[in-house]
């Protein structure tokens, strides 16, 4: 493979999927390689977030393709509604450096997200609040930090795909079960049945239920089959994955992409403990409570990231709703 398609004047999408494989190489998610590992080939030492969000915006724009050697290289890309690179972050998180090299004493790999040109300024602060509240929810959610630059905010996750330099395999639902996350398929009562016939596991069940809790009282709408995974643990048990890509949204049409018993626009608290019953889930009313405790912290813990008060008071609204009904 050559690399005509990274000159100037190329389309993103008409970079056929074998070059696209060929780029990804050692970098994809989960522990599937592929070789041979083509395309840019330059190791960067020094990665400037800002530049790369510049970059990364202006792309998706059709505007420009500065940097775009360097985007490809990070394992960038549009796909998904944010463009993200995968790096190695020191202990400390003040040096960044390409994930394409051995995985250096003291760093660990991360993916890291910019906005898109429809996000709002807040958004990685926004993000990084609805992991902490996730956390405070008691869900099990990845290291995650808020880098700064000095033109905005980033939100970082470590990747639980990775233990050291070791791949680890991972499915999402939408691979594992052949559905299309574009549209609103699935419901929490099959998500639930799929976690106890994959896992075996109440636990890992209960852990999806708390997730569908978190998702409902939070507003996090964009809960696709894309969105949950699961992982193959070192007893070669399927696990679910950690929660990711938790933050405010509307999902399709202001629905959620997942239903809760068939309803997606207005889900309560009622349709999570009929969810609860149909499924076994004992002690459903504690973890509700749990959940809804940390939701409630969401106007403390914005403002302490400075996340814009107009912005703040916009999704307090909605999460009011929610956990009134």
């Amino acid at each position: 493979m050559d690399r005509e398609f990274l000159k100037r004047g190329v389309k993103l999408q008409d970079i056929s999927p074998l070059d696209r494989l060929a780029l990804v190489g050692k970098s994809a998610m989960g522990a599937l390689h592929y070789e041979p590992e083509e395309g840019y080939k330059n190791i960067i030492d020094d990665i400037a977030l800002d530049d790369l969000a510049h970059s990364s915006n202006a792309i998706l724009k059709g505007s420009s393709e500065e940097q775009i050697d360097e985007l490809f290289a990070l394992g960038g890309s549009s796909a998904g509604a944010r463009p993200k690179i995968l790096v190695q972050v020191s202990s400390d998180f003040k040096t960044i450096i390409d994930s394409k090299k051995s995985l250096e004493d003291g760093y660990s790999h991360y993916i890291i997200k910019f906005a898109s040109r429809y996000d709002s300024k807040d958004i990685a602060r926004i993000e990084y609040v609805y992991n902490q509240m996730a956390q405070k929810a008691g869900l099990d959610v990845a290291e995650f930090h808020l880098f700064e630059g000095k033109k905005g905010y980033y939100f970082g996750a470590k990747r639980f795909d990775r233990v050291g330099e070791r791949g680890v395999h991972m499915h999402s639902v939408a691979g594992l079960i052949h559905s299309d996350f574009r549209y609103p398929t699935l419901d929490y009562d099959d998500l639930l049945k799929l976690t106890l016939h994959l896992t075996k596991s109440v636990k890992e069940q209960e852990k999806l239920y708390r997730l569908a809790c978190f998702n409902m009282f939070a507003n996090n709408r964009d809960d696709h089959a894309k969105n949950f995974s699961y992982l193959l643990d070192d007893k070669h048990r399927w696990v679910l994955s950690p929660t990711y890509d938790l933050t405010y949204s509307f999902g399709p049409g202001g629905e959620h992409s997942t239903l809760y018993l068939g309803e997606g626009q207005q889900p309560t608290k009622r349709d999570l403990e009929k969810l609860a019953q149909a499924n076994g889930i004992k002690g459903y009313k504690e973890i509700i409570a749990q959940v809804q405790e940390a939701v409630s912290l969401w106007s403390q813990l914005a403002h302490d990231v400075g996340i814009s008060k107009v912005k703040i008071k916009e999704i307090q609204t909605s999460l009011d709703e929610n956990m009134e009904s």
